[in-house]
C-alpha cells in the first residue's frame, strides 16, 4: 500500500509539474515587406529553448515555462528584437513577430542559423541555396541565374554551353524531378546553357536534392530541385528593370490590401518576366560567332503570383508561369517549345493547435516541335495535374508529416523516320499514394529521419513501395557523420536516347509496357524505373569561418528504359531478335563517386571550392559502356569579395575544370549504297553516301574543359533607389573547348568563344 501511494505521487506531481508548461508558435516577418524570414533562429531569452523557423517563416516552441516570458529574435541584416508574452499551462500562445532591417553594414557574415540547422537537420546530399548566394557567381549577362549557379553544385554535370543537359551523379534529364512552388517544369534549361526559366529575384529557397532524398519527394530516381518564390511585397509597391546584351528583365511586385501589424491580413502580387534578343544583338556584338550568323536564341519567361496572409498567418498563394524557347542552329531548320502551369497552395495554421496543413493543386504543361529539312516534324508533349494535402505534427524538437497524393498526366510522341521508325506513343496515365517521415532528434546528438512513400502506377497496375532513411550523428558539435539510404521509382523516359551526345530535342514517354522479356537472363516484371542510393558523408567546422563537406555515394540503376537505336526490323517480325526490333531496351546502371566541398565566409571574402571524383556506368545486357556524361574530375572555384568605402564594390570570379567526355571513335569510312530503287537499283552506277564505320561505343575521351568568367559589380544609391552597372567576360582566355565533331566534314564545333558583356539594373 505504501508502494502504491508513492507511485500515485509520483504521478500527480509529475503530472503536475508538465502542466506548468505551454507552448509558443507564429511566423517572423520582414518589417518592411511583410515577407517571412527563414531558418532564423526564436529563443526563450534565458533558456535553452527555441527553434528556428521553416521555409514559412513558421516556428513552434515547446515545454516552455508558464508565466512571463521574453521572445528574442537576432539574424544576420537585421536588429535583434525582444518580444514579450505570457504563458499559460497547456496554453499555446501565438506570436507573429516583425524584424527591422539593420542600418548597420556588418562586415563579417557569420551564418549561426546555417550552423544551428546542421546540428538539428539531416542534409545528407543537399544543397539550400538563397538568393545571396546565387547572386554570387559570376554570370554571363551580370544578371544571376539558377542555370549557373547549378553548375557549380557537387555532383552536377552539363554537357555545354549550346544545347547542353543538366546530368546530376550519374542520372539523365528524365531522372531529375524539377518543382516551382510544386509544379513539374518539365524542361528548366533554355537551349543556350547560360540560362533556367527562372528569375532569381523572385526565388525564396532553392533546394537541389542531389541523392538520398526523403519519402516526401517522389517519381524520379535520381534528384530533386524544390524551388520556391517568395511573396510580393506587401508595404509598397517596387520592382526592378535590367538590360544586358542577352536580354531584359522586368519585376514588379506590392500590395493590393497593405499589410499592418496591428490589422493584420494583406494581399500582394509578383510579376516577372524576361526575354532575349540574343538573336539580334549576339551578329553585333559578338560578329566572331558562328561566322558571322550570332547566336540563334530566343526565349521569353513569364511568372505571376498572387498572395493573401490572414492575421493568424495563414496563407493562401494562386500562381502560374509561362515559358518558351526557340531555336535555329545549324542542321536545325526549327527548334521551340513552350511550357506553361497554373496552381495554388496553402498554408493553414489552426488555432489551438500544432498542426500545419498545406493542401495544394496544379496543372503543368509541356511541347516541343522539331522541324528538319525535308522530314514531318517530331513533336511530343506533356501535360498534368497534381494534388495532395501535407500534414506536420510538432512534438517538440521532432516531427511527424504525412499526405495522400495524386496525379494524372498525358503523354504524346510523334515521329515520322524511315522503314519500321514511324510511331505515335499517346498515353494516359494516374498515379497516387501516401508518404509519411518522421525526424526524432536527441539531445542534439543525433537526428533520426525514417520515411517511407507507397506509389501506386494505376496505368501499370503497379505498387511501389519505396522506404527511406536519413541519419545526423553529431560527434561533436564541429564534427557530423550523415548517412542516407532510399529506393526510388518513376514512370517517365525521355523520347531520345542517353547515347545521343547532342539532341535539342527532349521529349517524354511514359515506361513502355513493350520492352523485351528478359534481361541478362532474368524476366523483366515491370517498365518502372528503379533506383537504390546510398550515401556516407561527414561535414566539419573549421572554426567559425571554414565548413567541409565530404560525402560518397553509390546509385544503383536497378532498371533503365532506353529508346533502341539499334531497330531496323518491325516489331512483328518473328525471326527477328528483340534488341533489333523493339522499340525500347532495358538497362541497369552505377554511379559512383566522392565530393569534396570547401567554404570559406570572413569579412568581405566569400569562397566556394569543389572537386568531384566519379565514375557512371551503363549496362544493355550485352556491352558495359560509359555514358557520354560520364566525367571523371571536376573542379569548380568560386570567390566573391566586396570592398570600396562602403560597400558597392564587389568582383567575383568562377573557374570551372572538367576532364574530357566519353566518345565513339571512327575507326573507318566506306560508301554506302541506299538502295532507293530496292532490288531494281543499279548498285554499279549509283553514288552512294559517306558510311562511318564506328569504333567501339564511348570509348575515346574528348580534351580536357576549362573555363574561366569573371565580373565586377557597382552599386550606386540614388535616393530610394538602387542602381547597378556590372561588367562581366564569360570565357575569359577563350578556351577553345570541344562541343563536339562533325564527322563528315571533320570539322570540330567548339562551345562559345568569349563574350564580354555590360548589364544594367535599377531597383525602386
Amino acid at each position: 500500500m505504501k508502494h502504491l501511494f508513492a507511485f500515485v505521487l509520483f504521478v500527480v506531481v509529475a503530472s503536475s509539474a508538465f502542466a506548468q508548461t505551454g507552448k509558443v508558435k507564429g511566423f517572423v516577418y520582414d518589417k518592411e515587406t511583410g515577407n517571412a524570414v527563414l531558418f532564423t533562429n526564436v529563443t526563450i531569452k534565458g533558456t535553452t529553448l527555441g527553434a528556428a523557423t521553416d521555409v514559412n517563416g513558421y516556428y513552434t516552441v515547446t515545454n516552455v515555462p508558464v508565466g512571463d516570458q521574453t521572445l528574442m529574435v537576432t539574424y544576420l541584416g537585421y536588429d535583434t528584437l525582444f518580444y514579450d508574452i505570457t504563458v499559460r499551462a497547456n496554453d499555446i500562445v501565438s506570436a507573429n513577430l516583425y524584424l527591422t532591417q539593420s542600418s548597420v553594414k556588418l562586415n563579417e557574415v557569420m551564418v549561426s542559423a546555417e550552423r544551428q540547422e546542421a546540428l538539428t537537420e539531416v542534409r545528407t546530399s543537399v544543397t539550400k541555396l538563397t538568393p545571396k548566394e546565387m547572386k554570387q557567381i559570376p554570370t554571363v549577362s551580370g544578371e544571376s541565374d539558377l542555370a549557373q549557379v547549378l553548375q557549380v553544385q557537387p555532383g552536377v554535370v552539363f554537357t555545354g554551353d549550346q544545347g547542353g543537359q543538366l546530368y546530376i551523379r550519374g542520372g539523365s534529364p528524365i531522372q531529375n524531378k524539377v518543382l516551382l512552388d510544386g509544379m513539374i517544369v518539365y524542361n528548366p534549361f533554355h537551349s543556350i546553357g547560360f540560362f533556367s526559366v527562372f528569375d532569381t529575384d523572385i526565388i525564396k529557397t532553392a533546394d537541389i536534392y542531389t541523392g538520398g532524398f526523403n519519402a516526401e519527394f517522389g517519381d524520379r530516381i535520381s534528384s530533386i530541385m524544390d524551388i520556391k518564390t517568395r511573396d510580393g511585397n506587401k508595404k509598397k509597391f517596387s520592382g526592378k528593370v535590367s538590360f544586358n546584351p542577352f536580354g531584359a528583365n522586368v519585376l514588379l511586385e506590392g500590395p493590393i490590401i497593405k499589410l499592418k501589424e496591428d490589422r493584420g491580413g494583406s494581399l500582394s502580387y509578383l510579376v516577372s518576366g524576361k526575354t532575349s534578343y540574343l538573336e539580334y544583338t549576339s551578329k553585333a556584338i559578338y560578329p566572331y560567332v558562328n561566322d558571322g550568323e550570332g547566336l540563334p536564341f530566343n526565349f521569353t519567361d513569364v511568372y505571376a503570383k498572387l498572395s493573401y496572409n490572414s492575421k493568424g498567418g495563414s496563407t493562401i498563394n494562386l500562381f502560374g508561369f509561362s515559358f518558351n524557347d526557340q531555336v535555329t542552329y545549324q542542321a536545325v531548320n526549327d527548334y521551340r517549345w513552350n511550357s506553361y502551369g497554373v496552381g495554388f497552395n496553402s498554408v493553414i495554421v489552426p488555432a489551438g493547435s500544432q498542426v500545419l496543413l498545406e493542401p495544394f493543386f496544379n496543372y503543368s504543361s509541356y511541347k516541343i516541335q522539331l522541324d528538319q529539312e525535308n522530314e514531318d516534324p517530331r513533336t511530343s508533349s506533356i501535360g498534368g495535374f497534381a494534388g495532395g494535402m501535407n500534414f506536420t505534427y510538432y512534438f517538440g524538437k521532432s516531427e511527424l508529416k504525412f499526405g495522400p497524393f495524386i496525379q494524372g498526366f498525358q503523354t504524346d510522341y510523334r515521329y515520322t523516320g524511315p522503314g519500321p521508325r514511324n510511331k505515335v506513343f499517346v498515353e494516359n496515365t494516374t498515379d497516387f499514394g501516401a508518404y509519411a517521415k518522421f525526424k526524432w532528434s536527441w539531445k542534439e546528438k543525433l537526428v533520426v529521419e525514417p520515411s517511407f512513400r507507397i506509389h501506386y502506377y494505376a496505368s501499370l497496375g503497379v505498387a511501389s513501395p519505396e522506404p527511406r532513411l536519413g541519419l545526423k550523428w553529431n560527434i561533436v558539435k564541429w564534427l557530423r557523420f550523415k548517412y542516407a539510404f532510399g529506393l526510388f521509382s518513376q514512370n517517365f523516359i525521355a523520347a531520345n536516347s542517353d547515347r545521343d551526345v547532342v539532341n535539342l530535342f527532349y521529349g517524354f514517354l511514359t515506361a513502355p509496357e513493350n520492352l523485351p522479356d528478359e534481361f541478362d537472363g532474368k524476366e523483366v516484371n515491370n517498365p518502372l524505373q528503379r533506383a537504390m542510393h546510398n550515401i556516407v558523408g561527414f561535414e566539419v567546422d573549421l572554426g567559425k569561418r571554414v565548413t567541409f563537406n565530404v560525402e560518397g555515394y553509390y546509385k544503383h540503376f536497378l532498371q533503365l528504359s532506353n529508346v533502341n537505336r539499334n531497330k531496323i526490323f518491325p516489331e512483328d517480325d518473328p525471326d527477328a531478335p528483340d534488341n533489333l526490333k523493339k522499340d525500347f531496351i532495358t538497362e541497369t546502371g552505377r554511379a559512383m563517386g566522392i565530393d569534396f566541398v570547401f567554404k570559406y565566409s570572413y569579412k568581405r571574402l566569400y569562397a566556394w571550392a569543389v572537386y568531384s571524383l566519379s565514375s557512371v556506368t551503363r549496362y544493355d545486357g550485352i556491352n558495359e559502356y560509359f555514358p557520354h556524361f560520364d566525367r571523371r574530375h571536376n573542379v569548380n572555384l568560386v570567390a566573391a569579395y566586396t570592398f570600396g568605402k562602403n560597400l558597392n564594390w564587389e568582383a567575383s570570379i568562377r573557374w570551372n575544370l572538367g576532364s574530357g567526355f566519353p566518345f565513339t571513335q571512327t575507326a573507318g569510312f566506306y560508301e554506302n549504297l541506299v538502295f532507293d530503287n530496292g532490288i531494281n537499283t543499279d548498285y554499279t552506277s549509283q553514288n552512294g553516301d559517306l558510311g562511318v564505320d564506328y569504333g567501339e561505343l564511348n570509348k575515346g575521351r574528348l580534351p580536357y574543359y576549362h573555363r574561366l568568367d569573371f565580373s565586377v559589380k557597382r552599386s550606386f544609391e540614388i535616393g530610394s533607389t538602387t542602381l547597378e552597372a556590372i561588367v562581366g567576360v564569360t570565357n575569359v582566355y577563350n578556351r577553345e573547348n570541344v562541343f563536339y565533331i562533325d564527322r563528315l566534314q571533320y570539322e570540330v564545333v567548339n562551345q562559345l568563344p568569349i563574350l564580354p558583356s555590360l548589364g544594367v539594373s535599377w531597383k525602386f
